[in-house]
């Protein structure tokens, strides 16, 4: 079992990225912003490649936001959400191309649908993205080493 795999994570810290997540993605949607696409996705992408531990939100977070919240009561497994960081790392480097490149429309659905999964995490604690992992698990077989 893979270290990513073992390590946990306060429940709250991704609910509440994905509230900054949700923010920052309306704006693009508003602007038309491919930069500030591309900078989103750059957030999602750290937290996909090197861990919720680095990811900037959820520094954010643990310095800013945990410290006022009292002690952690629920944690959960880092793989589904850093699997749900690497879908809206998709979604939205998808979505700033569209809009660099001269395809708003593009820019605009792929934006969208990573605003409204971020939306439905940050309102609800819902994460599209983690029961997507979580059916890729069931379906694909675990590699034996």
């Amino acid at each position: 079992m893979s270290q990513s795999s073992t390590r946990t994570v306060d429940v709250r810290g991704p609910r509440a990225a994905a509230w900054v997540t949700s923010a920052v993605l309306a704006v693009v949607l508003l602007t038309a912003s491919g930069w500030l696409a591309a900078a989103q996705a750059a957030v999602f992408a750290v937290g996909a490649a090197a861990g919720l531990r680095y990811a900037p939100y959820a520094v954010l977070y643990r310095t800013l936001l945990a410290p006022r919240l009292g002690p952690v009561r629920e944690r959960e497994p880092e793989a589904p959400v850093r699997f749900a960081q690497l879908v809206g790392f998709v979604f939205a480097a998808v979505g700033a191309a569209g809009y660099l490149l001269g395809a708003p429309v593009l820019g605009a659905v792929a934006t969208g649908l990573a605003l409204v999964a971020a939306l439905l995490n940050a309102a609800t604690g819902f994460c599209l993205g983690c029961e997507l992992y979580l059916t890729v698990r069931r379906v694909v077989p675990a590699r034996t080493a």
